[in-house]
């Protein structure tokens, strides 16, 4: 078990990646808390892992809200004593192309993908600090380094969260923190459900692999970057793209 006893943050933890990541983090023996904005799916994901016998909590969180982010920090902090990683997941997309997108559209996904990564980040890096050791993961996107039509927002915002740890690389590395990135392409998430299936296939043949990614490869990505045999990874954006890029 790489993350044994690793007290584990996972923001938009109830489903898709985040579900999975926190799967995947109890088989590797973690202590995960859940936290998302709907708090009947954090609770089902909770019961969920308690039942494959891992140790899981819940919270509800919107990652605007550092009143939110505050209470489950405290709240983990007083039941668990640290906090050892953080998964900064939880996001939105509100695509347009930019002569038709409006102020709301690029303002909530900015609040939500960068500075809710700000909020969260800020809520526990003192406690990280404190211990002399932490693990920060962002969730960017193959469109935070390559750009995409139709996402001006949500580009702005995965290219940011990379700046982030870049930084945070630098200032928080000889505090004993390490800080990466994971760069996702096209990943078989629920969302995909209400999309035409030529357009899922069109994806798909875009990718020598010839498929999308399963939930659960990018989190086995997460749970290596937040081991200690990622021990030496700092300030890295991992591309998990299938070679889409190439």
């Amino acid at each position: 078990m790489r993350l044994k006893g690793k007290v584990s943050i996972i923001t938009g933890g109830a489903s898709g990646i985040g579900k999975a990541t926190a799967e995947k983090f109890i088989k590797e023996g973690a202590i995960v808390a859940v936290c998302d904005i709907n708090l009947d799916a954090v609770n089902a994901v909770v019961e969920e892992l308690k039942a494959a016998g891992g140790e899981a909590v819940g919270y509800k969180v919107d990652v605007t809200d550092k009143a939110q982010i505050a209470d489950m920090v405290g709240a983990l902090k007083t039941q668990f004593g640290r906090i050892d990683v953080l998964v900064n997941n939880a996001g939105i997309v509100m695509d347009a192309q930019l002569i038709k997108m409006t102020e709301d559209q690029f303002d909530k996904v900015i609040d939500i993908n960068l500075k809710g990564v700000y909020n969260c980040t800020k809520a526990v890096v003192d406690t990280m600090i404190e211990q002399g050791a932490g693990v920060i993961l962002n969730a960017s996107s193959v469109v935070g380094v390559y750009g995409n039509f139709g996402q001006t927002n949500y580009a702005a915002s995965k290219f940011g969260v990379i700046g982030f740890v870049k930084t945070w690389a630098k200032e928080l590395g000889k505090k004993g923190i390490r800080a990466n990135a994971v760069c996702p392409g096209f990943v078989a998430t629920p969302i995909l459900k209400s999309m035409p299936e030529k357009v899922i296939q069109a994806m798909e043949d875009k990718v020598p692999m010839k498929r999308m990614a399963q939930p659960e490869e990018i989190a086995n990505v997460y749970a290596w970057l937040a081991s200690d045999e990622a021990s030496y990874i700092n300030g890295a954006a991992i591309e998990v793209t299938g070679g889409l890029t190439l």
